[in-house]
């Protein structure tokens, strides 16, 4: 995705003074080639791709067209997937909560449940209960200790008796399938995949009982610019490190086996945390007891981005230039630490394009309606630039108030 001065002025003419870039291509790379790494040691291997990273319907319903799964947490989620087209099963439904209608309507359909708590297990038991003639696919989310530090919210503890009372019901029930076992740990650094890999290993030698599936769910770096992974204390691995890490303990563990699982992973910010942009535009410059500040059309809610510098271009739009030493470019928004980058140091005008990358997770989805509605997102990847989300509207945002 090649950004020059004409491109932007003509962008500009149509979509605004601030917009998103989504790279699409870029996006089909990384699936393509995370899928590939992690299927070079254990063949049986696909991607859950999370959908509340980046829900953006193009890249949802390219993880569809590839053969990877919906991962959702919601039924707004859940309604993306049914739009673009995603058959029931090839969705998996995690969360802490799911409204029970919806899911059950979901199960019925042939999608799979990832149980969550004790209160799921009840109510999908007594869902098999009432509905003896329909199977129901399950699986059960895991919580054990990986060694960092956090005591994750999410799962059962496998020590713990709602654990062994979910399996039961899972692999008891006559009209249950038990599809799973699934686990989900946030941080991202590589020390910690083996020991999720080999906790999984371990409870299914407790258990005696080998799934259709394992996943050991996402929280894996992707690709960004070296000006961000400088800013990181650990190192930021690749898409081969994190196969190695945890691929190889399956592979070793399943090679003597007659049956081996699938093994999923549900990545979001490692394939699409490198496909978007963010472009805004210098509004004003101004010095503030010695510091300059540099105000743009655009916030950090725009690109979710904060205790770091993004990787930054500065493309020359305006007039007279100024060389600016220590600058921070700041947002829109009315509060203090609205700030896309500290202490920049570089020429400067107004109405420079301001062009922000590695924010294509969590970005998007997580802008809240706060100042100003968002920005459009466009795709020009192809021949001609693809409209992907228009800008948004007052009506957009005020719809569902009473006026």
């Amino acid at each position: 995705m090649k950004i020059s001065p004409s491109i932007i002025k003509e962008l500009r003419k149509d979509y605004g003074e601030a917009f998103y870039l989504l790279d699409s291509e870029q996006f089909s790379k990384n699936f393509a080639e995370l899928k590939k790494e992690f299927s070079a040691i254990y063949p049986n291997f696909n991607i859950a791709y999370s959908y509340k990273t980046n829900y953006t319907p193009k890249l949802c319903k390219i993880v569809d067209e590839s053969g990877g799964y919906a991962e959702v947490v919601s039924e707004m989620e859940l309604e993306i997937a049914r739009r673009i087209g995603v058959k029931p099963e090839r969705i998996i439904w995690n969360g802490p909560i799911k409204t029970p209608a919806i899911a059950e309507a979901f199960l019925l359909a042939g999608g799979t449940v990832n149980i969550d708590s004790a209160e799921e297990a009840a109510f999908i038991m007594d869902l098999a209960a009432h509905h003896k003639d329909k199977t129901l696919s399950v699986g059960i989310r895991c919580n054990y200790d990986v060694g960092d530090g956090v005591v994750s919210r999410f799962g059962f503890d496998t020590n713990g008796h709602d654990f062994m009372e979910a399996v039961t019901l899972a692999t008891t029930t006559p009209n249950i399938k038990f599809r799973s076992l699934q686990c989900h740990f946030a941080k991202r650094q590589i020390e910690y995949w083996p020991a999720r890999a080999k906790g999984m290993v371990a409870l299914i030698d407790s258990l005696g009982i080998i799934p259709e599936r394992i996943d050991i769910g996402g929280g894996l770096f992707g690709k960004m610019d070296d000006s961000l992974k400088a800013q990181f204390a650990s190192e930021i691995p690749d898409y081969a490190a994190y196969a190695k890490a945890a691929a190889t303990v399956f592979a070793d563990y399943f090679k003597d086996h007659d049956v081996k699982p699938e093994l999923l992973i549900e990545p979001g910010s490692a394939i699409v945390g490198d496909c978007m942009k963010f472009i805004g535009t210098v509004k004003t410059i101004k010095c503030v007891r010695g510091k300059a500040i540099v105000s743009v059309l655009g916030s950090q809610k725009n690109i979710s981005m904060s205790g770091v510098n993004p990787p930054l271009k500065i493309i020359p739009m305006g007039g007279h230039r100024k060389e600016y030493t220590d600058a921070d470019l700041v947002g829109f928004t009315c509060i203090e630490n609205d700030v896309l980058y500290h202490g920049y140091n570089g020429s400067l005008a107004h109405g420079d394009a301001v062009v922000i990358s590695n924010c294509g997770s969590y970005s998007l989805v997580m802008k809240p309606p706060f100042i100003l509605p968002n920005f459009p997102v466009i795709d020009i990847c192809g021949e001609k630039v693809e409209v992907i989300k228009r800008g948004e509207t007052f009506d957009d945002l005020f719809h569902t108030f009473n006026f």
